[in-house]
C-alpha cells in the first residue's frame, strides 16, 4: 500500500492584532552630526526631513530593543506567548553572527520552544517578515507568529560618512499575527536587484577588518542612485501590491513606506496619487531610519496619534541594500 504524506494547513486568512516599539534612549539632533560632515542643521532639514534622531546607549543592543518591542506587541494582542509558536527578527545589526536575535528574543518573552530565525532583507526585512508569517500560518506551521524588525545601526555608522550616517537611528517594532475570519494582510509583492548590490550596504567585510586590511565595516550608499530608484522603482511596486489587493489608493486610511528619507516620502505620496484622506508615516522626522524596524516604529506612532485609524487599510513598503524590496497591504489593528 502506498502511503500517503500528510501535508498540513492553517487559517484560511490572517492579520494583525497588535504593534510594539521600542526607540533608542537618546535624541540626537542635528546639531550633534554636523561637525564631522562639515555639514548644517539646514542642510540635513533640506535633504532629508530629519530633525532629530534615536539611538540607543552603548549597553542597549539590537536584542534588547527587538525585546521590548516584541513584549508590548504580545501583551496588546492578547494572545498567551506560550502559543506563539513562530518569531522571526528582521535586522542587520545582530552583535553575532550566530545565534539569532530571534531565537534569544522567543527565549526572553516566554515563546519557547518556537520556531526562530532571523531575516536579512535591510530595509525590506519587516515587509518580509510579515509575508513568511502570513505564509506559515496559511500553511499550517505556525498558529501565532511574532515579526520584529530591529536594528541599532549606530554600531555601523561612520560619523565622517556623508552619505548616510546622519539619516541612521536605533529602534524596533514588532507585531503579533495569527488566524482571522476575514483577509487582514494581502498579497506581496517583493524582490530584488542584486546587480546594483554596490548603492547601498557594508563598504567593508568581516573577514578584511579582522585581517587588518580594512577598518571597522559600517554602512555607505550612492545618494542619487538610491533616491531614484527608490521614487521611480518602488513606486510600481506600491501600485502592484494595491492591484494585487483588489484595492484603489482611495481606499486605503494610510501609506506608510520605508523611512529613507522625507523627500522620498512626499514624491511617493505625489506618484500616487493619494488622496487628503490618506494619513501618511513621517517618523522619520523625529526618529531617523531604522531600517528594517521603520515601517513598525512609523506605524506604531500613527496609531497612537490616530486611533481612528484602526480596521482601516494601510499600505506599507520597504525597500534597501541590495536593492531588495517588499510591499503589502494590511488591515491596521
Amino acid at each position: 500500500m502506498t502511503r500517503i504524506l500528510v501535508q498540513p494547513t492553517g487559517a484560511a486568512h490572517t492579520r494583525i492584532y497588535a504593534y510594539g516599539a521600542a526607540r533608542g534612549e537618546i535624541a540626537v539632533p542635528n546639531d550633534d552630526l554636523i561637525g564631522p560632515i562639515d555639514s548644517s542643521d539646514e542642510w540635513i532639514r533640506q535633504r532629508t526631513g530629519i530633525i532629530t534622531r534615536m539611538r540607543a546607549v552603548p549597553e542597549t543592543s539590537a536584542i534588547d530593543l527587538a525585546t521590548d518591542a516584541a513584549t508590548e506587541a504580545i501583551a496588546k494582542s492578547g494572545v498567551d506567548p506560550k502559543l506563539i509558536d513562530a518569531v522571526i527578527v528582521a535586522t542587520v545589526t545582530n552583535p553575532k553572527q550566530t545565534p539569532s536575535v530571534a531565537a534569544i528574543v522567543a527565549d526572553r518573552v516566554g515563546s519557547n520552544p518556537a520556531a526562530a530565525y532571523d531575516v536579512n532583507a535591510a530595509c525590506a526585512g519587516f515587509s518580509y517578515g510579515v509575508a513568511q508569517a502570513d505564509a506559515l500560518i496559511r500553511g499550517g506551521l505556525a498558529h501565532y507568529a511574532v515579526v520584529v524588525g530591529a536594528e541599532k545601526l549606530s554600531d555601523v555608522v561612520d560619523p565622517t560618512d556623508r552619505s548616510i550616517s546622519f539619516l541612521l537611528g536605533d529602534g524596533a517594532g514588532a507585531v503579533v499575527i495569527g488566524p482571522s475570519d476575514t483577509p487582514g494582510i494581502g498579497p506581496t509583492v517583493w524582490g530584488s536587484d542584486g546587480s546594483k548590490a554596490d548603492a547601498v550596504g557594508m563598504n567593508h567585510t568581516l573577514t578584511e577588518f579582522r585581517d587588518g586590511v580594512a577598518p571597522w565595516p559600517t554602512l555607505r550608499q550612492e545618494g542619487p542612485t538610491v533616491f531614484r530608484w527608490a521614487v521611480w522603482e518602488m513606486v510600481k511596486v506600491a501600485r502592484q501590491a494595491l492591484e494585487a489587493a483588489g484595492i484603489e489608493a482611495s481606499d486605503l486610511a494610510a501609506f506608510v513606506p520605508h523611512q529613507a528619507n522625507m523627500r522620498i516620502i512626499d514624491e511617493f505620496a505625489k506618484q500616487l496619487k493619494l488622496p487628503d484622506t490618506v494619513v501618511i508615516g513621517r517618523d522619520i522626522e523625529t526618529t531617523g531610519n531604522t531600517s528594517a524596524a521603520s515601517i513598525p516604529l512609523a506605524t506604531h506612532r500613527l496609531l497612537e496619534e490616530h486611533p481612528e485609524l484602526s480596521g482601516g487599510l494601510a499600505l506599507q513598503i520597504g525597500f534597501g541594500a541590495g536593492l531588495v524590496f517588499g510591499a503589502q497591504v494590511v488591515v491596521l489593528p
